[in-house]
C-alpha cells in the first residue's frame, strides 16, 4: 500500500479528558448534591442542582461520578483544581521509587573483582536498590553457560545475608540476567 506511514509516537489524550465535569457537561439526570458548606441536600434533580449552584455563585462540579447517582458538590472550579494538583504533588512526593542497579560480570571473573562487585551490589541493596546481574559471554564461553550459572549463584551467595535472587539466570542472547532484591526486614 503507498502513502504515508503511521507515527509510532503515541498521541497523549486531550487534557480535559481526565478533568471532573462542570455545569452543563455533567449527563446524568439526578445527583446527589452537596452544598457549598459541605452539607448533604439530597438526591436531586440536574436543574434544581444547577439552580442553587447559580445563586450561590458557584459551579456544580462532580465529584464522584462513577456513584449511583453521581455525587456534585457546589464550590468554585479553579478552586477544586488546585487541590486536586496540591494531593497529585504529594502523592507522588510520598510514592517510593525503586531503582535498579546493575552490576556486570563475566565468566572468568576473578575471585577478588567478584568480592569487590559484591561489596558495591550490598551498598546498593541496603539503600533499598534491586540489582541486575548482566553476565556476558565472549567467544567459545558461549558452550558453557553452566559456568555462567555457576558464577551467578556465587555471586548470590556472597550477598546472602542482604538480598535474595527474584529471577533466576536467565539466558539471552550472547548473555545472561539475574535479578537480586533486598531481604524484607523483619
Amino acid at each position: 500500500m503507498i502513502g504515508r506511514r503511521r507515527s509510532r509516537i503515541p498521541v497523549p489524550p486531550p487534557e480535559h479528558a481526565n478533568r471532573a465535569r462542570i455545569n452543563d457537561k455533567i449527563r446524568a439526570l439526578s445527583v446527589r448534591l452537596i452544598d457549598q458548606d459541605g452539607a448533604q441536600v439530597g438526591v436531586v434533580t440536574i436543574q434544581d442542582a444547577l439552580r442553587r449552584a447559580q445563586e450561590a455563585g458557584f459551579d456544580l462540579v462532580e465529584v464522584a461520578a462513577d456513584a449511583k447517582p453521581p455525587v456534585c458538590k457546589i464550590q468554585d472550579y479553579s478552586k477544586f483544581l488546585f487541590e486536586l494538583q496540591k494531593k497529585e504533588r504529594s502523592a507522588k512526593a510520598n510514592a517510593h521509587k525503586v531503582d535498579t542497579k546493575e552490576v556486570r560480570l563475566r565468566p572468568g571473573t576473578g575471585d577478588g573483582d567478584l568480592e569487590i562487585k559484591a561489596k558495591h551490589a550490598r551498598e546498593f541493596i541496603l539503600e533499598g536498590h534491586k540489582v541486575s546481574l548482566q553476565l556476558r559471554f565472549r567467544g567459545r564461553e558461549m558452550s558453557h553457560k553452566e559456568l555462567g550459572v555457576e558464577m551467578i549463584r556465587k555471586f548470590a551467595r556472597l550477598l546472602d545475608d542482604c538480598a535474595k535472587i527474584e529471577q533466576e539466570p536467565r539466558a539471552e542472547g550472547r548473555g545472561m540476567n539475574a535479578l537480586l532484591v533486598p531481604l524484607k526486614k523483619p
